[in-house]
């Protein structure tokens, strides 16, 4: 049977010599180059005529990567060989876990369109070597739910100025204000302010009330929602750096030593042990008085 301490022990060897590995700052520069280099080759067969000339070629460095990439995962899963949990609980474990292990899957293998949108996803994986590119990312997830209601609100008051628009420059400007989608298109269009001056001088041969329609259009959508917009992507940025911040610390510590098993190895029965050995040598020694030990002195009073 299989000594719990040693496969402890056993695992903690091989989840340090394994960090060690990962930690190195050459390991992370060989992966980051292999990850250009799968990119390279991707860009390399859109090339119809190179394809074909060097396919063998391409095909063997496509197969290089790929075991240089299964190589490093497994060194990353075995610096967690101490602790597995946290291995799952990093995202990006589990997107490079996804990534690689998606080129062993035998539908995926076969689907040549699928499996060139998998390695497609691989140079996202540079993120990884990348700390302000990672953070970046992870902002524009956390940014998503705050974004969501961004373009209900920004929607919300297109349609509202594309109805107006509709109501008063449709029969004079049928070309953008016709209906309500055109009047939309071209509201949306004049967000970045790109044209605006055209439009104002268009609505005022129309009507000198428009001046205020589009002031008040290019105000409300132009600088007030994209300052919104700007805020929660901001907050996002101040939240991404706090997880990446906490992700760091976690990976840095080790994994707890494993608890003593066995009765053989049990601390609490060898103190007790120990304590009675104690009491056993003070009561067969003399008091200071010199009075007989403690022991004697029993025997004497029970005779």
């Amino acid at each position: 049977m299989t000594d719990p301490r040693q496969a402890g022990r056993g695992r903690m060897k091989l989840a340090a010599r394994c960090r060690v590995a990962t930690e190195a700052p050459t390991f992370g520069a060989v992966v980051f180059c292999v990850i250009l280099l799968n990119a390279a080759l991707m860009g390399a067969e859109t090339y119809s005529g190179l394809a074909a000339e060097y396919q063998r070629l391409l095909r063997t460095a496509e197969q290089c990567c790929l075991a240089l990439f299964s190589l490093e995962m497994l060194l990353r899963i075995g610096a967690f060989a101490d602790r597995p949990k946290a291995f799952f609980r990093d995202p990006w474990n589990l997107f490079d876990l996804a990534v690689v292990a998606s080129a062993f899957v035998p539908f995926v293998r076969e689907n040549t369109t699928l499996l060139r949108l998998l390695r497609l996803a691989r140079v996202l994986r540079t993120a990884r070597f990348l700390p302000h590119l990672r953070i970046l990312l992870v902002a524009v997830g956390r940014s998503l739910p705050g974004t969501a209601s961004f373009l209900f609100v920004g929607g919300l008051v297109l349609y509202v100025y594309a109805m107006v628009g509709w109501v008063c420059f449709a029969e004079s400007d049928p070309g953008h204000y016709g209906s309500v989608g055109r009047a939309m298109l071209t509201l949306f269009l004049l967000t970045t302010l790109d044209g605006l001056t055209d439009a104002v001088r268009a609505g005022l041969q129309i009507s000198r009330l428009s001046i205020v329609y589009y002031a008040s259009y290019a105000l409300l959508a132009s600088f007030v929602l994209v300052n919104v917009l700007i805020g929660v992507v901001l907050n996002s940025l101040d939240e991404a750096r706090e997880i990446e911040d906490a992700a760091g610390r976690d990976r840095k510590q080790p994994g707890p030593p494993p608890a003593p098993a066995g009765p053989d190895t049990d601390v609490r029965d060898r103190i007790a042990t120990a304590r009675r050995a104690l009491d056993e040598i003070e009561a067969s020694l003399p008091d200071q008085d010199g009075r007989p030990p403690r022991r004697l002195e029993a025997s004497h009073s029970g005779s």
